[in-house]
């Protein structure tokens, strides 16, 4: 499997796996790749570089730095819980429309369960 940033003629980019670069050629030819923004069947590949296992990036360095976003994410939920009003599951698109023309701010944040933490 090998991903590949791809971008638009729209200007916008976004990645993909395919099997091979074989099959993204393939694809492509037959314009059966289209841009997940705008449809378009214009893509290219964007320069990308490849990740290298070395000495320098050990995978340990790459815990230590799992571990440091997984706890910013945790003291994150901890303020968001703290300091924003929850609405709950059952909240409607239409509901969400009134609160954004009164001007309050809404998102959805997908969180991670609490039990990996």
């Amino acid at each position: 499997m090998i991903k590949y940033n791809l971008l638009c003629k729209c200007g916008q980019t976004f990645e993909s796996w395919f099997s091979g670069s074989a099959e993204y050629d393939a694809l492509r030819k037959k314009k059966l790749i289209n841009c997940i923004y705008c449809d378009s069947t214009s893509i290219k590949k964007s320069i990308m570089s490849p990740n290298l296992f070395g000495k320098s990036n050990k995978i340990s360095k790459k815990t230590a730095s799992q571990k440091k976003i997984k706890k910013q994410l945790t003291n994150l939920r901890k303020y968001i819980e703290k300091n924003c009003k929850y609405v709950g599951d059952n909240a409607t698109t239409g509901e969400t429309a009134e609160l954004l023309e009164e001007g309050i701010e809404v998102a959805t944040i997908p969180w991670i369960d609490k039990s990996e933490n």
